[in-house]
């Protein structure tokens, strides 16, 4: 029974760590929406989020298209002003508060 219970409870120690760093990845995409894309694309990370699905986000990324999509949407950022470093994070973000997530965010 101790076996058990020192199993469950690393088991809901290594959960917490994983939300945490999910939670830190979708909030640094926030803070880059608000202080990056916010201003040039002219409407709120709610509205730009909710311009795709969690899988239509999720298909733009894996095809390598995640800055065009960007453009796309907001056509006064240019995809080469996109660094990599962020690309990430902003997924996180969108997929977060993609049309069909049923999440609002705060920006």
């Amino acid at each position: 029974m101790k076996k058990f219970i020192a199993l469950f409870l690393t088991a809901m120690l290594g959960i917490s760590f994983i939300s945490s760093a999910a939670f830190a990845d979708v909030a640094k995409g926030q803070k880059l929406y608000q202080k990056k894309l916010k201003k040039p694309c002219k409407m709120t990370g709610a509205k730009f989020a909710a311009k795709h699905t969690q899988d239509e986000w999720e298909e733009i990324y894996e095809s390598g298209k995640f800055k065009e999509e960007i453009h796309k949407i907001c056509p006064k950022v240019k995809p080469e002003s996109i660094k990599d470093s962020w690309v990430k994070h902003l997924f996180d973000f969108v997929y977060e508060y993609a049309s069909d997530s049923g999440n609002v965010p705060s920006c």
